[in-house]
Parts: structure tokens; C-alpha cells; sequence
């Protein structure tokens, strides 16, 4: 397993909750590494990037101001706080690595399983 994410569950609306994903082998050294999230019959949506050394963050638009993405000092876990979640933000969500086609594009090499994510109103 390259990407291991966990962190899902179910929240209220205005809650708070962190997601992170945990990479091994190759993908524990990609770069970029991501989340996206996908609703039932909706595409896949960029959530929000970030580079190696975390100097760079990258952010959707319905998300940002909202969610935080942070990097460990040991590079091997990404960490999606999320803020004043509304019921808009329910998903699974999905952390990616090695983006091939750009940051917002989901071409990436390597993908988690999925968490769930569900706000209620």
C-alpha cells in the first residue's frame, strides 16, 4: 500500500476534522502530494496540494480559507484540516501522490483508498 488515509467520520455542520494520509515506498518520496474528493455522481474535485518541504500549498476554491493542508517533518504524512464544514463538503476523500498532468488535474500516480466524509446539517 503507497497511500493510507484515515481520518473520515461524521460532523456537524461548523464542526471541524482532520484527515491524513500516510505514504510508503515510492510514493513517500513524490514531490507533490494531494487530496481530492469525490461526491456520489459528481467528479472528482482538487481539494488542495502541497510540495515537499510544505513552502508551497496549493487550494481549491470552494475550500480555501476553510481547509488547511500540512506536511510532517518527516515528509511520509499529509495532514487536511478542515474547518466550517458544511454539508457541501461531504465526500470521500482521497489522497493522491506524483501528480503527471498538474497539481489540479487528477493524473496522479499514486491514490489512497478513500475516507468518508460526511457533514450533517
Amino acid at each position: 500500500v503507497q497511500l493510507q488515509a484515515c481520518g473520515g467520520g461524521v460532523v456537524q455542520t461548523g464542526d471541524s476534522l482532520r484527515v491524513s494520509c500516510v505514504a510508503s515506498g515510492r510514493a513517500s518520496s513524490s514531490n507533490i502530494m494531494a487530496w481530492f474528493r469525490q461526491a456520489p455522481g459528481k467528479d472528482r474535485e482538487f481539494v488542495a496540494a502541497i510540495n515537499w518541504s510544505g513552502s508551497m500549498t496549493y487550494y481549491g476554491a470552494s475550500v480555501k480559507g476553510r481547509f488547511t493542508i500540512l506536511r510532517d517533518n518527516a515528509k511520509t504524512t499529509v495532514h487536511l484540516q478542515m474547518n466550517r464544514l458544511v454539508p457541501g463538503d461531504t465526500a470521500t476523500y482521497y489522497c493522491a501522490a506524483a501528480p503527471k498532468d498538474g497539481i489540479g488535474k487528477a493524473g496522479y500516480d499514486y491514490w489512497g483508498q478513500g475516507t468518508q466524509v460526511t457533514v450533517s446539517s
